[in-house]
């Protein structure tokens, strides 16, 4: 029987279970991988019970910061010792953002989910009222702000409200004359994004893209050529399929190009006008993911198949009139990582930092270079960066959020090849009252 205290079994466990698997990836980067075998998990679930009352007791009222860094020392943070909790405790945290006084304004719960709106800070945890989904425009200034009632805009977090948007009522941009039906109750956002003037916002959902104004919405996706075509082929209007699937897009950072696309067709870049500027074949199977490089002059472009994915790269300044084929080899789209399903995605100078599907954070240049990766646990689902780039807010459906100080050195529990610092993680999971500061 080990006769080590709890903690101390779960530290020296993760510690050796991190130290090794950086091993073993650092050893398969230079010689090959044919002759390693992966790094066993320990024996972590005996110590579950004790991990979680040691959590609760953490985070009662009046502990102090030292004693929370006492805490975090002694039960270093690790999303694989947790697996065994995860399917009656898990829930996706659906957006993320970090606000300019380094507090998080985050979403627990994926879209289609009730959810909560919460903020959180080294202080503690506040819920958000009247606010069911949010989105920040990519000059960091106009927060859009969404409930039944509609999106208001705000010129700041907190700031005064600048435009109030109505959601669109579905049959917009449809055909007229066919017995299409209005929707029966507004569509969840995947993504809110305000303009860089304020007065619009892009919506994604599964119902549809939309640009939303003062005057109405404008439909993006489906297009209403393409349902014209169906119509045209003989379609049954009842047979058109107007819902979306991997339903997503960019705007680029001077708020004069939308990327766009979903699982069926190409990847699709809009201009100013809201005109097709251009197509694109995916490097995968499916459209899945769109991201503006800092500067605005380079978009990346991911598809998927299962949980594997692959991004290109196209410079703005080739996008227009530019159509490629599904697997395309054109030298003005190439390949700039391979692996990747990505969820979320930030940009900073030179490098764009994506989230995939097994748990990790990777990091590489325009030209495709791996600079690092990063790993948190379970599917990447929201990403946010700090205006300097310094800092980096991530989320998972394991219902973790955790916030990273980039370049800053690595800890000994961390799995990873870069040199980042996780400062503070929250457990948001259903059964807690309020996510729980590890």
């Amino acid at each position: 029987m080990n006769k080590q205290h709890p903690q101390q079994q779960w530290r020296e466990a993760v510690i050796a279970y991190a130290e090794a698997i950086n091993r073993y990836v650092a050893q398969g980067r230079a010689h090959g991988w044919d002759a390693l075998e992966e790094p066993a998990a320990p024996a972590t679930g005996h110590l579950l019970e004790a991990w979680q009352a040691a959590l609760l007791a953490i985070n009662r009222p009046g502990v102090d910061a030292p004693q929370r860094q006492l805490f975090r020392d002694a039960w270093p943070p690790a999303h694989l010792p947790l697996v065994p909790l995860l399917d009656d405790r898990a829930q996706g945290i659906g957006q993320l953002l970090l606000l300019n006084d380094g507090s998080l304004l985050a979403r627990v719960g994926m879209p289609h989910d009730k959810g909560q709106v919460l903020r959180l800070d080294a202080q503690g945890v506040t819920p958000v009222i009247g606010i069911e989904h949010f989105g920040r425009c990519p000059q960091r200034r106009y927060y859009a702000l969404a409930n039944a009632e509609g999106v208001r805009v705000t010129d700041g977090w907190g700031g005064p409200l600048v435009a109030r948007l109505a959601w669109p009522h579905g049959l917009e941009g449809l055909p007229a004359g066919y017995p299409f039906e209005p929707l029966d109750l507004p569509p969840v956002p995947t993504t809110l994004t305000p303009f860089p003037d304020g007065q619009r916002v892009l919506l994604v959902s599964s119902d549809g893209i939309f640009v939303l104004a003062a005057n109405g919405a404008t439909r993006l996706l489906p297009r209403q050529d393409d349902v014209l075509d169906d119509l045209r082929q003989g379609v049954d209007p009842d047979d058109i399929a107007l819902g979306l699937a991997m339903e997503h897009a960019a705007m680029a950072p001077d708020g004069r190009l939308i990327a766009l696309g979903e699982q069926c067709g190409r990847h699709l870049v809009l201009d100013e006008h809201l005109q097709p500027l251009a197509s694109l074949g995916p490097a995968s199977e499916y459209p899945h993911y769109a991201l503006f490089n800092q500067l605005g002059d380079q978009l990346l472009l991911n598809a998927c198949h299962l949980y594997q994915g692959a991004s290109i790269g196209v410079r703005v300044a080739d996008l227009p009139g530019l159509d490629t084929e599904p697997g395309s080899d054109d030298p003005r789209t190439p390949l700039l990582q391979q692996g990747a399903r990505i969820y979320a995605g930030v940009a900073r100078d030179g490098e764009y930092i994506v989230g995939d599907a097994h748990g990790y954070l990777r990091a590489f240049g325009e030209d495709g270079r791996e600079h690092w990766q990063h790993y948190l646990g379970s599917t990447i689902s929201a990403l946010d960066i700090s205006a300097d780039g310094r800092t980096l807010a991530a989320a998972s459906h394991a219902g973790f959020i955790s916030l990273i100080a980039l370049d800053s050195g690595r800890p000994q529990w961390q799995i990873g090849t870069g040199a980042h610092a996780e400062l503070r993680r929250w457990v948001c999971w259903k059964g807690f009252d309020t996510p729980l500061a590890w």
